[in-house]
């Protein structure tokens, strides 16, 4: 990888400021849901201490817009952390200050710091100067492991790195930024692309850079249907961004680009609708689509079988509820059986990861990214902020 690591960094009895993702989903008494982003930078956090590092933990957790929020605490974090590191981890009520620069300045080999939400300050999200340098003040040494926020230029990702000869990468951050440069660099082909979700305004961006590289795109989920609407079918009640209809008619001049060519539809999107399987071009007027039909479902696990690279990003139908999940949990069955078989498969976005999960296939794919916002810009073909502020080996 071409930027620094942290395993180039000497951290003998250096203070390591590690930003992470912490932006755990919690219910309303404060008890983590899904802690699979602690879990993934704890190689980060185990290696800064097994080489005499201590690390100064930094995320933020949801959007409390410069205010204290008690709903957005970190302090379930530090005590899950506790838990999967089996050592104490201190925790501090706040991200500066004289308290935490004390605190900070007293800590030893094998002491753990979680600061508390970087967001319960604006500076922050302004990506503030002075704020930064108060946050580097803490450390000897800044370590990004963050990719989910890789692409906001916030304080901690991005004005901090300013003031570190050698702000590196964590373990995470690389694995992230290998997986997706091999696949839109140097891809082991066919490349296939898989692209669903609700909305073509997310992933316009995605469609038109992949297009340039992979060797089929497959649409899939409710953008079909404004793809649809663009080749002029009638598409019921189903999702449609007309302001789209232009661009996604532009995509579909591409020989590359697959659309479903069959939907699942029902009368509402409820656990108790009734479904119905219809060409594409028989949507009725009271119908919605739900999700992509059998035959769409074939064909693709079809280029599936064929590809040595997939990317998939976005589910291809409401698969919370099951009578409409057929599509989504076919295809991860598929990729999970092309993995196996020594494809390299990249899943991302939040709701695909969610799906993986719903079907036990978390483990099944090369990579599953932690990154939603920030894997889809890459995609894009955007540079991130907290990736190109990162020094280069």
């Amino acid at each position: 990888m071409a930027k620094l690591s942290v395993k180039d960094l000497d951290l003998a009895g250096k203070k390591v400021f590690l930003r992470v993702d912490f932006n755990v989903p919690l219910d309303e008494n404060l008890n983590i849901r899904d802690d699979t982003r602690i879990k993934a930078a704890l190689p980060t956090i185990q290696y800064i201490i097994e080489q005499g590092g201590m690390p100064i933990i930094a995320s933020h957790l949801g959007r409390p817009k410069g205010k204290v929020d008690a709903k957005s605490t970190l302090e379930p974090a530090a005590n899950r952390l506790e838990m999967l590191l089996d050592r104490k981890v201190l925790f501090l009520k706040d991200c500066i200050g004289d308290e935490v620069k004390k605190i900070a300045g007293a800590l030893r080999p094998g002491d753990v710091l979680l600061l508390e939400n970087l967001r319960f300050h604006i500076e922050e999200t302004n990506n503030d100067a002075k704020f930064a340098r108060e946050l580097a003040s803490l450390a000897d040494l800044y370590v990004d492991d963050a990719f989910g926020a890789a692409h906001r230029a916030h304080a901690s990702v991005e004005a901090i790195a300013h003031n570190f000869e050698n702000p590196a990468a964590g373990f995470l951050m690389e694995q992230e930024i290998r997986y997706l440069d091999s696949a839109l660099k140097d891809p082991k082909r066919p490349l296939l692309a898989i692209i669903g979700g609700a909305k073509v305004s997310t992933k316009i961006g995605v469609i038109k850079n992949l297009l340039n590289t992979v060797d089929r795109l497959a649409i899939g989920g409710g953008m079909c249907f404004t793809f649809y609407k663009a080749k002029g079918y009638t598409i019921g009640k189903s999702l449609c961004e007309d302001e789209l209809l232009y661009e996604a008619k532009a995509a579909m001049n591409s020989p590359k680009l697959y659309l479903p060519v069959d939907v699942l539809i029902a009368k509402e999107a409820q656990a108790g609708s009734a479904t119905q399987n219809v060409a594409a071009t028989a949507i009725p007027e009271d119908q919605m689509g739900v999700d992509i039909g059998a035959k769409s479902v074939a064909n693709i696990i079809d280029f599936i079988k064929e590809a040595k690279t997939i990317v998939w990003n976005g589910p291809m139908g409401i698969f919370e509820i099951d009578r409409f999940a057929r599509g989504t949990e076919f295809v991860a069955k598929a990729v999970a059986t092309a993995t196996k078989a020594g494809a390299v498969s990249i899943v991302g976005g939040g709701d695909t990861i969610s799906a993986l999960k719903k079907f036990n296939l978390v483990n099944a794919v090369s990579h599953a990214s932690t990154g939603g916002g920030a894997s889809l810009e890459y995609l894009e073909g955007k540079e991130l902020p907290g990736v190109k502020v990162l020094k280069e080996k």
